[in-house]
This record gives C-alpha cells, structure tokens and sequence, in this order.
C-alpha cells in the first residue's frame, strides 16, 4: 500500500497549513487497526491535504496511495476513503491546474472503482458509482456497468447511490447531445415505477425532476406523499448510529450531526433542488412531509422548509404554521429542529406564535437554555416569539429579568420588539448600571443592553451609559465594541444625551471616531464639528472604517458637501460596498444622480449585499430618489430573496431590504 511513500520528498509539498511532511503519518493512520485513529487520520486529510476542497500538490501526491488503500480488503473504513477521491476530483470543486492533474490522475487509474463496484464491503459500493460516473470513459461503459450493478445488487442503499449515479450521468451527459443520457433518462423512468419499492422509486423521480422533469407524472406530490409514507411503513433506517459517542474528531462531529434519518433527507432533499421554483408543488411536498406519522419525515420536512425559507419570499405561512405545532414534541429532534428553524425567521414565524407563547407560558423551563460549559442564553422558543415582534414576548422577558438568573443576549431580542418592549426599559437600564466594570465579560455584557437600550431610545438610561462609558480602561474606552455600542446608544438619544458631548468629542481621536462623529451628529447637529473627523477617516488605514465613514457622510447631508471629492473618489474604489455607500453618500451630499445611476444600478446587480445600503439611501433621499424606484419596485416583485445562500442570517437581512423599499415607495406616495 505504501510503496514508495519514503521516496516522496513531502517535506517540499504543501497543504493547507504548510509542509506536507505529516502526510505519510495520516496515510498510514488510513490503515490503522484503531478506530479512532483513523477517523482521527481522516479529519487531518479533509483538514490539510484537501481543505475545504482545495487541491494541493500534497493531495496530487497522495492519490496513488489512496487509490493502493481503497482497493487494500484489509483496511477498515475504505468508503471513507473513496469518498475522499471523489472529493478529489469531483469537477464541481477545486479550479486551477493541480484539479486538473487530479482529476487526469483519477480517470488514468479509473479501473480502480471499477473493481470496487463489486466489492464486498456495502459501504464501499455506495460510494463509487459517483465515481464511475466522474471518472471512469466511455460513457457506454459507465452506463452498462451501472446497469448491471442495479440488477445484481441487493442493498437498498446500493441501489440508492446507482439512481442518484444514473441522474448525475444524465445531467451531464445530456447537454453535449450523448445518446447515452436517453438511455439513462429511460432507465430512471423505470425504477421510478413498480415493481420497485418506495426508496428506488423516490431516488429516481427525485432524479427525473433534475434532468427530465417532462417524465415526472402529473400527480407526482400525491405520488411521492404515499411512497413517502410507503417507506416509513416498512421500517425506514433511523439515525442510532450517529447518536453513538465516536471519536471526537471533526469528521465525527459532521457523522453524528447527520439527520436521525439521512437517507430520507436524501430523497426528500434532492426532490425539492430539482422542483426549484415550483413552489406550490414544493410548499404541498411540505404538507405532505410535516404530516405524515412518521416523526422522522416531520422532522426532514422541517429541515426541508428551512431551505424554502433561506432561498424563496412566498409560500412560507402553511410550513410555518405546521412546524410551530410541532413545538414541545415529545420527540426531541423534531421540537428542537421545530425552534432552530423558527428561530431563524423573524417576523415570518408570525403564523407559530400562539405555539411558541404557550410554549414559553406554560413550559417556564424552556425560557433559558443552560449549557454545560457556557453561560445561559435566551431559550430558542422564547428567542423566535419575541423574534415575530410579538407584544406577548414582553411580559415573559420582564418575568425573566425580574429571575435570578438573566441570559446576557437577552438584550438582543428587544429591537425585534419595537415599542412593546418599553415596558422592560427601567429593568434594562439597572442591569447596565449595576454592571461591573472590571467584569472579564463586560463585553459580552453590555453590549447586548446597550443595544437594547438604543433600539428603545431610553434617554433615562443615559447616566448608566455614562458611567459605563467613563468607568471602562482608557485602552478598551480607545477601541473596543462596548465603546461603539455606547455611542451608538447615546446617538439614538439624541438631543437627550446633551451631557454626552465632551464625552462623545473625547472619541473623535480614537479608534471608535466613526461611531463617535456618528452620535455627535445626532446629538448635537454640528456639522462643523464632525466633518474633519470624517474627512480623515475616509482615507482611514481600513476599508470598514471608510466605508463607515462615508455612511456618516451621507447622514449628513448637503452638510457634507465638502467631503463630495473624496467621496466621489470612493465611489470609484474596488470595493463594492465602499462604492455603494460613497455613491449614497455623493447623491445625498450633493442631490444630484447624475453619473451615480449606472453606478448605483450595476452594484445593486452585481453585489446584492449592496442592496439595503442603496434602498435606505433612496429612502432618505425623498422625491430625489425616484431614479431608483424602478429598481425597488423590481425587488419587491422578485419572489426570491436577494442573498440565498446566507442562511437565517439572510432571511433577516432580506425582510430588512424589503422593509426599507416599501418605505421608500410609499414616502414618495405619501408626498
């Protein structure tokens, strides 16, 4: 298995963290009699040789010897092995021309996979049909190997991965004309049909639906729903193995965060990609998913919604509304995926607050999670009711503060509440002035309630944001986040926080002068005042900090007309969100578009994070803004949500955008 491998000068290759001369040492552990050493050998792989996908010229020097390992009967855990290759090589990963000699590698040694397709080890089948299919020429030999395998192999899991190879065979063989894919589209349309049972079946129309979606049958959700319920009926695989300990490796941290019923997810996932944008047929998939008996497809179909929520703006209330009934099961996954997923959507969990508020009325417990090794935090139930901005949030939270013990980020729920949090403002504002200020934790303390306190423009507060402000070090008092968040709080005072502005003007030297001209501004209106600070920061060492400062800038106003050349200098950087924000921040100061539209508009297409910095310029801006308005109205009209791929986070950012277009529109309807 090792031949050669002293021969190899690895001490001269690289990987991710450097020398590669610790490789032989994990090729080895590969072949380890002990268990946890090598899972341990192929965490350090995944975490060096081919980190977050890369290719390095250690990982094109280990391929002979994973190739020697995977076809070695005696070593243990070769599917792990082989999966690693097809990472390798897999063409939707790692660019340049090491993957390229990788994946030449891989297809010279193809024959590889080829004996392993009959290998012993079940394991070990499942996992090379992607790589028949990746690496192995002609296209008539892959499909008539694959065929074969699907009439001699017994495993339903097997079987499984020779449909998903089918489907990956014809995406790829079908743009470039091959006669192939037809076969292969005929064979999927087989297995989707009896005499096969529900796991074929539902790969293969699973498959259909991304690369022959003509095929699919008119009634493909009721279809799907009963062989859903078909599986579950016969018994579906659980997920025991991966709640069992392991070794505390990376590799088996991601084993044991496996869905309790990853196979079904599987499925049930692979479907909902390829439907795409069909959203009604999607949101009845869900119906059918979040109802069925089996708590293990409730518990997918709350997975699966997540996803639909992340990516699409419509079709949420229905999922929604199921998963909040299933809040409080007695199954644990299911209630916990229930309050991770409800979490996640803010305002749009709306149609679950009656679940959550009993949840957290009459089930105390739930109110404050507990961890073994960190401090309490906010308990998730909780946490997604005050999230919809749901007045019945703010009697609980008091009831909390009012408790011995108060999570620290329960401050960072009250702006979800707007207005209906006042009431927890006195009890806020004496948690912040009975703070120590030599606590370790000041931070992670004080930040969350002087965000609390901001968001409530509590000007009673201001003695306790004082005291705070003046009682910290100099050196954290210079830079630190507390500092910020006290300006920033200080700032939403405004004329209130008068007594702040020796204070406020004792920070325009130091690291936090953005944030402190910010809230001079607001408090005191002094353009004079802030405009050299600002000035200075635009050609500031950091990008953050000119941005930040170009943002003030446009604050401002006509006020800031001359900061326009090196804004309008900005404006032209490299930086999309610099250049937005100087572009604002050009449009506000001197009131006229010109030149800033095309700007404007190709950074609103090209970089949508971009997206709410320009709608809340457009917003502030009035009448002046109707330039854009076609560019709101379009986003507004759009069903998917501008940032996708940015999980819970995005779906926040995405209502945040939302919001700010339709107060720009209707501001200039109301004018």
């Amino acid at each position: 298995m090792f031949r050669g491998i002293d021969e190899v000068d690895w001490a001269s290759l690289r990987h991710a963290y450097g020398s590669a001369e610790d490789v032989p040492g994990l090729l080895r552990g590969l072949a380890s009699a002990d268990p946890a050493e090598r899972q341990a050998a192929l965490d350090g792989m995944y975490g060096a040789v081919h980190h977050w996908g890369e290719v390095y010229d250690s990982t094109l020097a280990c391929v002979p010897f994973l190739l020697a390992l995977a076809v070695h009967e005696e070593v243990r855990d070769r599917a792990g092995i082989v999966e690693l290759l097809v990472g390798i090589g897999d063409e939707g990963g790692a660019r340049g021309d090491l993957a390229a000699r990788a994946r030449a590698a891989l297809r010279a040694r193809a024959g590889v996979f080829v004996r392993l397709a009959g290998d012993a080890d079940a394991g070990v089948r499942r996992v090379v049909p992607g790589a028949l299919v990746r690496f192995l020429d002609p296209p008539a030999r892959v499909l008539a190997l694959v065929r074969e395998r699907i009439t001699v192999e017994r495993d339903d899991r097997v079987l499984l991965a020779l449909t998903e190879s089918l489907g990956l065979f014809a995406q790829r063989s079908r743009p470039t004309g091959d006669v192939h894919a037809a076969e292969a589209v005929r064979l999927l349309a087989e297995l989707s049909k009896p005499p096969y049972g529900p796991v074929l079946r539902l790969a293969a129309l699973g498959q259909l639906a991304g690369c022959a979606p003509e095929l699919l049958p008119a009634d493909l959700v009721p279809a799907v729903v009963r062989l859903l319920r078909d599986r579950s009926g016969q018994g579906a695989p659980g997920g025991q193995a991966y709640d069992c300990p392991g070794p505390d490796t990376l590799a088996g941290r991601l084993l044991r965060l496996r869905p309790s019923d990853e196979e079904g997810a599987r499925l049930l996932r692979t479907l909902h990609s390829a439907l795409g944008s069909r959203l009604a047929d999607r949101v009845a998939l869900l119906r059918g998913q979040l109802t069925s008996p089996s708590p293990l497809d409730r518990c997918n179909g709350v997975w699966m919604s997540a996803g639909l929520f992340r990516e699409w703006r419509t079709g949420h209330p229905e999922p929604v509304a199921l998963i909040g009934s299933h809040l409080g099961a007695a199954e644990g996954r299911l209630h916990d995926a229930a309050v991770t997923v409800l979490v996640e959507l803010s305002e749009l969990a709306a149609p679950a607050a009656d679940h959550l508020h009993a949840l957290v009325a009459y089930r105390p417990g739930l109110r404050i999670r507990h961890g073994e090794r960190s401090a309490p935090t906010l308990g998730g139930p909780l946490k997604a009711l005050a999230g919809t901005g749901d007045a019945r949030a703010t009697p609980v939270l008091a009831e909390v503060l009012a408790g011995p013990v108060v999570p620290d980020d329960l401050g960072l729920v009250v702006p979800h509440l707007g207005r209906a949090a006042l009431p927890l403002a006195p009890a806020l504002r004496r948690r912040l002035a009975r703070l120590p200020l030599d606590a370790s934790d000041v931070q992670r303390r004080a930040v969350p309630l002087l965000s609390a306190l901001a968001a409530l423009g509590d000007a009673e507060s201001l003695p306790a944001v004082l005291r705070l402000l003046r009682g910290l070090p100099d050196g954290l008092r210079r830079r630190d986040s507390v500092t910020e968040a006290a300006a920033r709080a200080l700032g939403a005072f405004g004329g209130g926080a008068r007594e702040a502005v020796p204070d406020l003007r004792g920070l325009l030297e130091t690291d936090c002068a953005v944030a402190a001209a910010d809230a001079l501004w607001s408090v005191t209106g002094d353009a004079d005042a802030v405009l050299p600070v600002l000035l200075r920061e635009l050609t500031g060492p950091t990008i953050d900090r000119r941005r930040r400062a170009a943002a003030v800038l446009g604050r401002l106003g006509p006020a800031a007309r001359p900061a326009l050349p090196g804004l309008r200098e900005l404006a032209g950087s490299g930086d999309a969100w610099v250049r937005a924000t100087a572009a604002s921040a050009v449009w506000r100061a001197s009131g006229e578009p010109e030149g800033l539209l095309p700007v404007l508009r190709s950074t609103w297409a090209e970089h949508p994070r971009t997206r709410t910095t320009i709608a809340a310029s457009v917003a502030a801006l009035g009448p002046a803004g109707t330039p854009l308005h076609d560019v709101l109205r379009a986003e507004l009209a759009s069903p998917r949500r501008h940032r996708p791929d940015a999980g819970g986070h995005g779906i926040r950012e995405d209502l945040g955008l939302l919001r700010m277009c339709r107060e720009a529109l209707a501001g200039q309807a109301h004018r």
